[in-house]
This record gives C-alpha cells, structure tokens and sequence, in this order.
C-alpha cells in the first residue's frame, strides 16, 4: 500500500492550498482516506475524512468551514482544499487510509487507520 501526499508548500496567511493523496495497493473504493496534520512539538491532529465506500465525510473544528475534502475514485486520489490559511495550520500533513470505510465512526481518531503516507510540509507565513 502506498499513500503518496502532495501539494504542500509556502503560503502567505489568507492563501490556499490543495493537497493531494494518491493511493496505490488498496480497494481504494472501500477505504476511508484521513488527512491529519502534526505541528512541531505538537499531537497528531486529525483534520479530515472522507469514505469512498459511503461518502461519508468528517471535518475538525480547527478547519470545517475553511476546508473541503473530496475523492476521484478514478484516480485513486484524494484532495484537501483549505482556504483562509492562518499560520497555526503550519504542520507536515499526512494521509492515510482506514479499512473500516465510515467518517462518523473514525473521524480523526488516528488508531482507526492502518496505511500512512510520507507528509507534505505546509508553511504559512504571517
């Protein structure tokens, strides 16, 4: 299995990013793919979730209403849109991948999902 973030980089507050998670090795379509995010210093955060078997979706607070999560079955992969950036979402964000494929049971609860990817670094400046 191999979950390959992308798409981070440095941004200015206010700006946006779109992250990228391709996903090679597993039944992408009964997965539930999570973004999450680790600040140095800082607990693993779980921001994000989407279901590709039910299209159930999960939002933390930290980013619902600045974020949009979405998935192409066709390319295997997975996008996190954030918006409105502020330099407390600097953090190495990483995808993974949960077998039991339902956002409202494993939101961002990090032991529910077994397959991780390398992070991509996100910087936003003041």
């Amino acid at each position: 299995v191999q979950l390959q973030a992308s798409g981070g980089g440095l941004v200015q507050a206010g700006g946006s990013l779109r992250l990228s998670c391709a996903a090679s090795g597993l039944a992408f379509d009964n997965y539930a793919i999570g973004w999450f995010r680790q600040a140095p210093g800082k607990e693993r955060e779980g921001i994000s979730c989407i279901s590709n078997y039910d299209r159930s979706t999960y939002s933390a607070d930290s980013v619902r209403g600045r974020s949009t999560i979405s998935s192409d079955n066709a390319k295997r992969t997975v996008y996190l849109q954030m918006n409105s950036l502020k330099p407390e979402d600097t953090a190495v964000y990483y995808c993974a991948a949960a077998g039991f494929p339902n956002c409202t049971v494993v939101q961002g609860t990090y032991q529910m999902y077994e397959h991780w990817g390398q992070g991509t670094q996100v910087t936003v400046s003041s």
